[in-house]
């Protein structure tokens, strides 16, 4: 069993940038392809970025070139750097963790970009 528990995010103005974290518990986090999706209201939850346990990444074509996935297998963590956010980046955002038949997913954290 693992818990993905997200972190980071919050309110911010177009143009500005923020970090989400994902922190998993149990073992063989390394072992694990982990990946972020989000959903806005009223729309279903989509990719948004993917890490496999070689370092391996994919991005949406809506976020390509603004952000980055990135993963800290000592720290059991993974990472999501946003730039240049957009309002229409708006959503909750979920930590994902798959390996073989299982998937888990956290809690999300509420991401708004406004001014």
């Amino acid at each position: 069993q693992v818990q993905l528990v997200e972190s980071g995010g919050g309110l911010v103005q177009p143009g500005g940038s923020l970090r989400l974290s994902c922190a998993a518990s149990g073992s063989r986090f390394s072992s694990y392809a982990m990946g972020w999706y989000r959903q806005a209201p009223g729309k279903q939850r989509d990719l948004v970025a993917t890490i496999t346990s070689d370092g391996t990444t994919n991005y949406a074509d809506s976020v390509k070139g603004r952000f980055t996935i990135s993963r800290d297998n000592a720290k059991n963590t993974i990472y999501l750097q946003m730039n240049s956010l957009k309002p229409e980046d708006t959503a909750v955002y979920y930590c994902k963790g798959s390996y073989f038949i299982w998937n888990y997913w956290g809690q999300g954290t509420q991401v708004t970009v406004s001014s």
